[in-house]
């Protein structure tokens, strides 16, 4: 089975004072962050930006004032007594066997596992079956001194003779594509760089990528990322000799994706100018024809299911904002004659594949996962029944194999493989998660509560079994609210700490997100992007109001986009939160689309020169520049790396100086910057255990809690 493809994130309270009002106020010894006389005019309207010399993260300056920050955050962390505590307890409990979903290809399985600890995990080939004795087959511990080498994607042939696979190095987006034979386990001479936004797709010996032109030094983790193009490359030969199949010189600001059908028999590209949208197209791989355009308008999102007894079935929100499966009669290609196998519903169509002799749907309700499976026909056969409310993933099986894998897991339900079969629904464990945890000792409950325009949002509660309602519980809100992701129920060692601890941790399905489909995307961007906002300071009224916490208790946290919402959420209303923890954030709002991918993410934004009206709007939220003078803010710590080239840290560098000179006194506001690192994905175990460590601790402190005090 091919992978399912996307394109590749209450009335208001006014409250006077918060806990900060009642501690002492200390000045922090932050480090000198020298202004540039640099202004920017916006439809005439002047616009400083003193710090513009922090973009320059190359810069010998730039790393004297990182190695600052970080000195006086470290410092100021190394003193909270319980953080060691902290960091042992997340290594023990991290420390248990895990291991990924097998994944079927010709004869063999190919899974991930980690016996704990490790880094990275390792990848796994069982020759012949899954009773097969595990040998090791990429192990990318081995790759790099500092284990900060990181696996990122596989393809595997269609005869099951060679495996591609990319990797990244220090965090970064661009990734290197290497090859091994199967059989052997030896690496070809195959080696491709300059790849970035891409998997790799087979067809005979070679297989289609997409990759830029090779950038500056300079301008590797900043640069602007322009003319994508896809590529096919043919085993055993030089990447210079790799043929461009499709680029598009008119408009460089697009990516483009291809992947092939099954059978290798069609060839599709995709191609996006944001995260709204996109252009279709697919060839025939037996024919010298052009391409078959599908869809050119990027209004809608479209992929290929499959194509099955001649036809090519479809996955569309052409309209079916939540999502529709068609079938599309290639000599007749046009929208007009599409016609329905799975018609739209009301949950929300994540993804779709043939699995056996059935469509497998993947669908999302309240932000929790169903599975359905349908015939050829589109006629409905049985949905696939789930242990309890939670998230489905890794589906594992090929087209005409009754026999498949897959994983779930929810809030206290740490992620477990089953195996099943689609033609008696016979349902087995196959892997436990063996972690050591009780799910008998928490409670998840999900509350549907009402933001300032009356909208109502879902929220997942979790905590301890027991707690008391009185307004006193110190708790976490956690948000993203973009780019049509949706955050759903899954297990997560990380925010155990704070919920072992009496936390109640939340997370809450903002507008902007995928749940509801393209329509709840949609009333999160461009101009009703104050709606996200909206709705997160909603819920944390609704805490308030509800009295599981209080604004002394309450601490805010989100990554990338959600680390803008965190920014925005605190530059808005400083006085509702007590801590909060932006992440790799979007926090310039001006700038964000000179920088990298950032130019994609204005289907979501919008851009500061797009129009006056788009301009004043995104001014009027930016964290960046709604920092201000005599405002007590939360205690704040902001994380960044160093080789992030999808956020660039400069987003962060700025904010966190000016909070820092605006704010010198109350409250610490800090930054934490790791080094050889980027976005997060890819991070080794032993910077993820100490980064959650540093932010629980930090939190912790700053909401009065003391835990682990009885071990």
């Amino acid at each position: 089975m091919k992978k399912f493809h996307y394109l590749i994130f209450a009335g208001t309270i006014f409250l006077s004072s918060c806990a900060c009002d009642k501690k002492e106020e200390q000045a922090y010894n932050y480090p000198a962050t020298k202004q540039v006389d640099t202004t920017d005019v916006y439809f005439g309207q002047q616009v400083k930006d003193p710090y513009r010399w922090l973009e320059d993260d190359r810069s010998a300056e730039t790393a004297e004032w990182v190695k600052a920050q970080n000195t006086l955050t470290q410092d100021y962390i190394g003193k909270i007594p319980f953080r060691q505590n902290i960091k042992d307890h997340l290594t023990q409990i991290w420390n248990y066997p895990k291991s990924g979903i097998p994944e079927k290809h010709g004869d063999n399985y190919f899974v991930y596992k980690n016996s704990g600890l490790q880094g990275q995990s390792v990848l796994y080939i069982l020759r012949g079956g899954l009773e097969a004795e595990p040998e090791v087959f990429i192990d990318p511990n081995t790759m790099s001194k500092d284990g900060t080498w990181a696996l990122s994607n596989t393809s595997v042939s269609k005869d099951g003779k060679y495996l591609a696979y990319s990797f990244s190095k220090g965090g970064s987006d661009w990734v290197e594509i290497r090859v091994k034979d199967v059989e052997t386990g030896e690496d070809l001479d195959d080696h491709i760089q300059w790849v970035k936004f891409s998997g790799m797709s087979f067809k005979d010996h070679g297989f289609y990528y997409s990759a830029y032109d090779a950038p500056s030094e300079d301008n590797k983790l900043k640069g602007k990322n322009e003319y994508h193009k896809v590529y096919y490359h043919k085993l055993n030969t030089p990447q210079s000799e790799d043929v461009l199949v499709y680029e598009d010189k008119d408009h460089p600001l697009r990516n483009h994706y291809a992947y092939t059908s099954e059978d290798e028999k069609y060839l599709f590209v995709g191609s996006s100018e944001g995260t709204s949208g996109g252009s279709f197209k697919v060839k025939d791989l037996e024919k010298d024809g052009d391409y078959i355009v599908l869809a050119s308008d990027f209004d809608n999102r479209h992929s290929a299911v499959d194509n099955y007894d001649g036809k090519l079935l479809l996955k569309t929100d052409y309209k079916a904002p939540k999502g529709r499966v068609v079938e599309v009669d290639l000599s007749n290609p046009e929208k007009e004659n599409w016609k329905d196998i799975i018609p739209e519903k009301e949950e929300v169509l994540n993804g779709a594949g043939i699995l056996g002799n059935l469509i497998a749907a993947s669908y999302m309700k309240d932000a929790t996962d169903k599975i359905y499976f349908y015939n050829m026909d589109g006629s409905f056969n049985h949905e696939l029944e789930l242990p309890t409310v939670g998230s489905v993933s890794g589906f594992s099986g090929e087209k005409g194999d009754n026999d498949i894998i897959y994983g779930f897991t929810s809030f206290t339900y740490p992620k477990t493989a089953f195996k099943y079969n689609l033609e008696t629904k016979k349902q087995e464990l196959f892997e436990k998660s063996k972690v050591k945890f009780n799910p008998e000792d928490y409670q998840v409950e999900q509350k549907f509560y009402a933001s300032k325009d009356g909208t109502k949002v879902p929220m997942f509660i979790i905590h301890k079994k027991g707690i008391e309602l009185d307004g006193n519980n110190p708790t976490l809100l956690y948000g993203y609210g973009g780019f049509n992701i949706s955050l759903k129920p899954r297990f997560s060692i990380t925010k155990l700490p704070f919920v072992e601890n009496g936390g109640i941790y939340v997370i809450a399905n903002l507008r902007g997100g995928g749940e509801y489909g393209e329509e709840w995307h949609q009333a999160g961007t461009k101009m009703n992007k104050q709606n996200v906002f909206d709705d997160f300071i909603s819920a944390a009224e609704y805490l308030i109001a509800e009295k599981y916490t209080n604004p002394s208790k309450l601490a805010i946290n989100g990554g990338s986009n959600g680390g803008l919402l965190v920014g925005a959420a605190m530059t808005q209303r400083p006085e509702l939160f007590a801590v909060a923890i932006p992440q790799v954030g979007v926090l310039d709002m001006l700038r964000f689309h000179k920088f990298t991918i950032g130019w994609a993410w204005t289907g979501d934004y919008g851009s500061s020169e797009d129009n006056e009206d788009m301009f004043k709007y995104l001014y009027g939220y930016s964290p960046l520049h709604n920092v201000k003078e005599g405002v007590k803010y939360p205690a704040t710590l902001a994380f960044t790396g160093d080789h992030d080239d999808r956020v660039v840290p400069a987003h962060t560098f700025k904010f966190m100086s000016e909070l820092q000179k605006k704010y010198p006194k109350g409250n610490p506001v800090m930054v934490r910057i790791e080094t050889q690192a980027g976005h997060g994905a890819g991070k080794p175990t032993d910077k993820i255990i100490d980064e959650s460590a540093d932010m629980w601790a930090f939190v912790m402190k700053n909401l009065g809690m003391n835990p682990y005090s009885k071990q």
